[in-house]
């Protein structure tokens, strides 16, 4: 995981908070830690900083014992008698002006967990614990309304399990983290552990849950409960209205998986690439976390199929959501929340994606180099999509001709057949899909601003700007008034490039 002062910079100086914790531990780790683990966990995550005191003057651990609290850690993060069900935490030292910290991120769970046989909650004063049965009931509850994957099938069993996926999952995690410390425990502890297996204690129905069905199960099992769910994987670079091919994927996540890096190294170049001395494929490092992304956050009770399509310039995903935020999710600005935290602990343990938030960067990252262009989009909404460029090239696009009014209405003015194809013509041939969304919603409303235009077309705001620039320079808008108080005025007509 990388770190850099400025983000541990800007930890420090937002303050503790109700997703951030500050915890002194010089020698050892500190006994309220698991309470705000726990804590974390049950309400929305967060960030702890050891060796940083409540005021945030950093005092750091010793650097001889950040190994020996790191394993601690771990082993008590997977203690049943300390943290229950077990969660496993991966911590991670650095340094900072000089000092050793240990950064913790703790991601929210689908589950209700106990430290100490308590449960506790967290808001902008700390952490505090759950006493009443009403308090404790209403914390199940608000969990089983958000996590789909907590759903619980009675008559699931394991014989409903593709044979040998289980041992093949637990061994990918073994050759990935020789000491993981699901590695000694027998396949029920583990389902119970992974939270795959749980018991709900407010219906006291007990067995394996939505994500152990779709991690594991057969295609007829799967399709008996989730009769909507599939993936399509599509290639569309020659015919754009149908595909050039295609695979209709039904089974479950970890085969589902296999199947999209197989399709994607079969139609899509690994480029070569240097890190350091040493080459890695950048094809693998984007679509490992694109496809990963796709699985674990869809929500698998919404019957939109999800779509894998290759294009000939772009890579474009489209899954069903439970959103968090609305809009585009940027590197400096994204904030993680899982929407399948069970699913999502399997392929981190198997070493298919990273932590939440590191994925998205990483994309970001080696975008430039795979393809030479940062044109990316992640957007959340009712539909999740992301946009991934293939080169520096456009796709042509169909959806302009939603921009042929102006040539359109000349035409139509004129009476005439030739007038019509001669104003559309005109109309469509300079502006990009983008471009003709902000005409559009400009002409819709004059008072609108760069942020809502960013957040209506999906873009970042420096893309906004860049295109309503070409927009002026085309003659077809005009900013009348000052930048605060005015209003945007559309003008003239679309000229052709002859």
């Amino acid at each position: 995981m990388d770190f850099n002062i400025e983000r541990i910079t800007n930890l420090i100086s937002q303050g503790e908070g109700i997703s951030l914790e500050f915890k002194k531990a010089k020698n050892n780790l500190p006994e309220s830690l698991f309470e705000t683990i726990c804590a974390f966990l049950n309400r929305n995550g967060g960030v702890v900083l050891l060796g940083v005191n409540d005021d945030g003057t950093v005092e750091g651990i010793d650097p001889a014992q950040a190994s020996i609290m790191l394993k601690e850690l771990a082993n008590l993060s997977n203690n049943p008698q300390k943290l229950f069900p077990t969660f496993l935490l991966n911590a991670e030292k650095i340094e900072y002006h000089e000092k050793t910290l240990i950064y913790l991120f703790v991601p929210v769970s689908s589950q209700v967990h106990r430290c100490n046989s308590k449960v506790y909650d967290r808001s902008e004063d700390g952490d505090f614990e759950l006493k009443t049965h009403e308090q404790i009931k209403n914390c199940y509850i608000r969990k089983n309304n958000s996590y789909s994957e907590n759903i619980i099938y009675p008559f699931l069993s394991e014989t409903d399990f593709e044979p040998g996926i289980v041992e093949r999952v637990r061994r990918i995690i073994r050759l990935n983290r020789a000491d993981h410390p699901w590695n000694d425990l027998s396949d029920a502890d583990f389902f119970r552990v992974a939270g795959l297996y749980r018991k709900d204690y407010v219906t006291e129905q007990e067995g394996f849950t939505m994500s152990a069905l779709l991690l594991f199960g057969k295609e007829e099992a799967i399709q008996s409960a989730i009769p909507h769910y599939k993936v399509d994987a599509l290639l569309r670079k020659i015919d754009t209205d149908r595909y050039d091919d295609r695979e209709n994927i039904r089974c479950n996540l970890v085969l589902t998986y296999d199947k999209l890096m197989a399709f994607v190294a079969k139609h899509l170049p690994d480029k070569f690439y240097m890190q350091g001395d040493q080459r890695i494929s950048l094809r693998d490092k984007i679509f490992r976390e694109i496809v990963a992304n796709m699985l674990i956050h869809r929500e698998y009770t919404n019957a939109y199929p999800s779509t894998f399509i290759i294009y000939k310039h772009k890579v474009e995903t489209k899954n069903a959501n439970r959103p968090h935020l609305y809009g585009q999710l940027l590197p400096e600005t994204f904030v993680p929340f899982p929407k399948n935290p069970h699913i999502a602990q399997i392929f981190t343990q198997m070493g298919r994606s990273e932590e939440l938030g590191t994925g998205l960067r990483n994309v970001y990252k080696y975008s430039k180099a795979y393809s030479g262009s940062e044109d990316i989009l992640f957007k959340e909404e009712d539909i999740f999509m992301v946009v991934v460029p293939l080169d520096n090239e456009k796709e042509p696009d169909k959806t302009v001709v939603d921009n042929t009014f102006k040539g359109t209405e000349k035409g139509t003015e004129k009476g005439t057949e030739k007038g019509t194809k001669k104003g559309t013509e005109k109309g469509t041939k300079k502006l990009t899909e983008n471009q003709g969304a902000i005409l559009r919603n400009i002409e819709a409303n004059s008072n609108i601003t760069i942020e809502e235009l960013s957040r209506i077309v999906g873009i970042a705001t420096s893309k906004i700007k860049e295109n309503i620039s070409k927009l002026k320079a085309k003659g077809l808008i005009r900013r009348v008034g000052p930048a605060k108080g005015g209003h945007w005025e559309v003008i003239g007509e679309v000229k052709s490039e002859e």
